[in-house]
């Protein structure tokens, strides 16, 4: 096709980003985290040549969780693998359409991030999900340059007018002779929810900040973040290892978000997602954790959406039955999806949805919508603490699809700073107005950055 595309350069691009607040979650605490951002320069056969851009943080703390491996150690083979795979599409540059592009080279991830354990002497290997945060700026990049090149928005070139193969390459007999575009919708959304992120170490009330918080005019406290952008959704990290911990964190944080409401006289609903980053031991803990919950405060379970990953994120180890959860509150699957395969099993074994995530790839992420689809799942869209490009990003795939409420947007919390040009121009994604963002500056071109 006139559309296909075919890469001529490729560059990796790296930078720190200091985090203006610890993040904590289930696997440890992030304070600063390498950025890698991808420049792909791409031509099709019609002979237009672009450039196009990908953006994502390299979380080791998060995809390649470690007791015996230092951050260091994880950062330096996460940035490697990123490099390689560049370079991997580069040597084997061809025509085609970014999807399939990324989908034959996705097969490689896992030999490229062995070579790199091997050079390095790791004492565990990187699991797949790091391997394709790494290569995730790539696709990106890809898909915007794809966009780019054709003169067209990304999301309108899923359709057989763009790609020759339907999804049943990637998904299956069954999805003879439909498209991407089949799934998603055919403009963005005008606006979308937001869910503010309630760390583990996070101050709830403004009465509760000392000297060591931030004083440069930013909200600092959940009470402060609800008065300047008007949230509406707020999504709460938990131990998991700690049921009791949990139930109490969950009822007081929707304590504190209904007296916030009060005193602002908003009378809106407020919901709540949880996340314990797979740290329950077993479905019986999560059922626990909700019994008590209800007992303890039935405003905090009654606002309760859903529930993110709460245990192991492989699925095939133990194949945990999540019927019964499933039946009280939705369960949705995050890092235990890393392929069309694993999205299948979850269905099996009764989750209720599948978290998007752009680092896990945006070609996968188009696939999975197609797949919950047709399996009957729920979508949401989370975040990587996205900043800059990879947020206009993840707010722009949220707007293409149907989600459990809205999108994940917590780089203005922990990366207010990054891309300042670039948030100038999308002020109304990164500056929420009554807990909305609103996409009208993503453009009609590419990703829309």
């Amino acid at each position: 096709m006139l559309s296909d595309i075919r890469l001529l350069d490729i560059e990796p691009i790296f930078s720190q980003e200091q985090f203006r607040v610890p993040l904590k979650f289930g696997t440890g605490v992030i304070t600063a985290i390498t950025s890698m951002t991808v420049r792909a320069v791409v031509e099709n056969r019609a002979g237009a040549t672009t450039e196009g851009f990908g953006n994502i943080l390299l979380s080791d703390t998060w995809g390649f969780p470690s007791a015996t491996l230092s951050h260091e150690v994880r950062d330096r083979a996460m940035r490697q693998v990123g490099e390689r795979f560049c370079r991997l599409l580069l040597e084997s540059a061809r025509f085609g359409h970014p999807i399939e592009l990324y989908m034959d080279a996705k097969t490689e991830l896992q030999d490229l991030a062995a070579e790199v354990d091997a050079e390095l002497g790791l004492a565990e290997p990187m699991p797949l999900l790091a391997a394709l945060v790494c290569a995730s700026p790539t696709d990106a990049a890809l898909h915007d340059a794809f966009g780019r090149a054709n003169g067209i928005c990304s999301y309108d070139g899923y359709g057989p007018e763009f790609i020759e193969c339907d999804l049943s390459r990637w998904c299956g007999p069954r999805f003879a002779g439909k498209y991407v575009s089949d799934y998603i919708h055919g403009s963005y959304k005008p606006s979308l929810p937001i869910f503010h992120l309630v760390g583990g170490m996070d101050k709830l009330t403004a009465a509760e900040l000392d000297s060591s918080d931030p004083a440069d005019g930013m909200p600092v406290s959940l009470d402060q973040w609800i008065r300047r952008d008007g949230l509406r959704c707020f999504k709460v990290k938990l131990r998991g290892t700690d049921i009791d911990w949990d139930v109490q964190r969950t009822a007081h944080v929707a304590e504190v978000i209904q007296a916030t409401y009060a005193q602002l006289g908003i009378s809106d609903a407020f919901y709540l997602s949880t996340d314990s980053n797979e740290m329950n031991e077993s479905p019986e803990t999560v059922l626990e954790y909700l019994e008590k919950l209800r007992a303890l405060s039935p405003m905090a379970f009654d606002r309760l959406l859903y529930l993110e990953q709460p245990t192991e994120r492989d699925l095939s180890v133990h194949r945990f039955d999540m019927y019964e959860v499933a039946r009280i509150k939705p369960v949705v699957v995050d890092e235990g999806v890393t392929d069309v395969d694993k999205l299948e099993l979850a269905a099996e074994l009764g989750w209720s949805g599948v978290g998007l995530k752009t680092c896990k790839g945006h070609s996968s992420s188009l696939l999975y919508v197609a797949k919950a689809a047709e399996s009957g799942l729920c979508l949401t869209v989370q975040d990587l603490t996205n900043p800059g490009r990879s947020l206009v990003h993840s707010v722009g795939l949220a707007a293409r699809v149907n989600t459990l409420m809205g999108v994940e947007c917590n780089s203005r919390q922990f990366l207010p700073g990054a891309e300042p040009e670039l948030q100038a121009k999308h002020r109304t994604l990164f500056m929420p107005q009554e807990g909305l963002v609103y996409t009208a500056t993503i453009g009609e071109t590419g990703l829309g950055y």
